[in-house]
């Protein structure tokens, strides 16, 4: 059986078309903001060329229609809006409009906190999803949560919402990989951690993962020593009227963020 394989040149070829092809579908979806720098061609009209910035306003100057109102608008529906001007006014007909994106000031994602890369990122299209953003910031660190904070505005309201990242695909909450939108702020917080000292082989502090038990804290802090014993433990749990309570705890029982286990010294 022959297989058909295209040459190397031209398979590279093929990778650029479609390479391009992508970044062009991505640039005609990018919604226009305050402070993006934008190119603006009329095919067979070179003098109705221009490089202009958005307003803070979303708004440019054009020639032949004046002020022309594109904030939020996708490149491609501000192409036709810009086509739909200059054919209306009877300036030219069947204008063909086109839109290259300059620079990107507008439209971006604040990732800050327990992140690889905090910043601010562009909000390159208009179904940017928030595991897009966190994939742009390299990810939570090994300190960082589970959770994500979103802050924002939606509907001229302040908006807030807590979405717990593994959930989304461990359990299939697809509902909650919500889209973004400009001057939205992504905030990673630390990872909630437990205590272990006293007979323990490894004393300090640890990262409370999913379920985790007491048997597993302790496994964390390497398990008892020498002197120490599984069946001798004490928790210090910090109640919400900021009292601490003192537990004999089981083997079973779950861990809370800033639990402190005291591991005693056996018996025997």
């Amino acid at each position: 059986m022959t297989t058909f394989r295209l040459p190397r040149f031209l398979a590279a070829a093929v990778l650029a078309l479609a390479s391009l092809g992508a970044n062009a579908q991505g640039q005609a979806d990018y919604p226009l903001g305050a402070g993006d720098t934008i190119r603006v061609q009329v095919f067979q009209n070179p003098d109705l060329t221009i490089e202009t910035r958005v307003s803070e306003r979303g708004s440019i100057t054009y020639p032949l229609i004046g002020a022309v109102e594109l904030g939020g608008l996708s490149v491609a529906a501000a192409e036709k809006k810009i086509a739909d001007a200059l054919q209306t006014g009877g300036f030219i007909q069947k204008p063909q409009v086109n839109i290259a994106l300059i620079q990107i000031r507008g439209n971006q994602v604040s990732v800050l906190g327990q992140v690889a890369r905090p910043g601010r990122f562009p909000l390159e299209t208009v179904n940017t999803r928030l595991s897009d953003m966190l994939a742009n910031a390299g990810g939570a660190t090994a300190g960082g949560d589970d959770i994500a904070i979103v802050t924002g505005v939606r509907d001229g309201k302040l908006f807030r919402k807590e979405v717990d990242i593994p959930s989304i695909f461990l359990a299939e909450k697809l509902q909650d990989n919500m889209l973004l939108q400009g001057g939205d702020t992504i905030y990673v917080h630390r990872a909630p951690v437990f205590y272990i000292y006293g007979e323990a082989q490894r004393s300090g502090s640890y990262r409370i993962e999913r379920g985790m038990t007491v048997m597993q804290a302790l496994a964390q802090g390497g398990g008892p020593n020498a002197r120490g014993s599984e069946k001798r433990l004490r928790l210090h749990r910090k109640q919400a009227n900021g009292s601490i309570q003192q537990i004999e705890p089981q083997l079973t029982d779950p861990v809370l963020p800033n639990d402190v286990i005291y591991v005693k010294e056996s018996i025997f």
